[in-house]
């Protein structure tokens, strides 16, 4: 393989990120490096090179771009990645770099689901504040602090990984369990659980929507997080799924290998 191709950069720790790297390899002979920035249980994946730590901010992702001849950022990053695609889509244009986001489509609410609709983490809980006496967080550790100062409910909070510090929390009881949830498995945790409010972010995807399903046919009302606002770069495709990023792959290298006989 010439040396002189250019790099993909593949920015992962998603479950639809390790299966692109999967098929990325199948399809293409460019060379593709994927980072698990930030990730502190890397997940398995295709042979082919992994990158695991920070870039360093904008200016540090910038340089790497440069230093290695990446021609394309693929951001597979999770939905609430705000900070990591607005430093990706920074780094592109600052290198003058392509750039596809991979974004799974967001939940739609069921006219069945009682969903209260909220723009961050902070105003979720504040409705905790006044609703729910046994409430499920399915928010990750970083999220936690706003609920501190909520002494009238018990929550269940449930993260993938064990958090680094004692969750900031009067009355609480961790459950450390990764997706996807089944259905039978999330009725039985509500109803041992006895919730009757979830706090949840809009991650879309089916890995853990069940909660919503189980939540729908209890009656069980959820706090729904609103995603993040985030700054598009212009011409920057948006891919719903896998086949559709793969097009705009196809689609960027057909564009490169033409560029480069010019």
């Amino acid at each position: 393989m010439p040396i002189s191709q250019p790099k993909i950069l593949l920015l992962g720790g998603t479950g639809e990120a390790n299966q692109l790297a999967a098929r990325l390899r199948e399809v293409t002979d460019l060379p593709v490096v994927t980072s698990l920035a930030g990730r502190t249980r890397a997940p398995r994946l295709p042979d082919g090179e992994v990158r695991v730590g920070g870039f360093g901010g904008v200016g540090g992702l910038t340089d790497y771009l440069r230093r290695h001849d990446i021609r394309l950022i693929i951001n597979a990053t999770h939905p609430y990645a705000a900070q990591m695609s607005e430093n990706a889509r920074a780094a592109a244009t600052a290198a003058d770099v392509s750039l596809l986001r991979l974004l799974r489509p967001a939940w739609r609410r069921d006219p069945l689901d009682i969903w209260i609709e909220v723009e961050s983490t902070a105003a979720a809980a504040d409705i905790c504040r006044w609703h729910g006496q046994r409430i499920l967080l399915s928010l990750g550790g970083s999220d936690l602090a706003p609920f501190a100062k909520n002494t009238r409910s018990h929550f269940i909070v449930r993260m993938v990984d064990p958090p680094k510090q004692e969750p900031p929390l009067e009355r609480y009881e961790l459950i450390l369990s990764k997706g996807p949830f089944s259905w039978i498995d999330e009725r039985r945790l509500m109803m041992e659980h006895e919730i009757d409010l979830i706090v949840s972010k809009n991650s879309g995807g089916l890995a853990t929507y069940a909660k919503i399903d189980v939540a729908r046919d209890l009656a069980v009302p959820v706090v729904m997080i609103d995603r993040p606002a985030i700054a598009k770069q212009p011409g920057c495709p948006v891919a719903d799924n896998i086949d559709q990023a793969l097009t705009c792959v196809a689609a960027w290298a057909s564009s490169e290998a033409g560029a480069a006989r010019k």
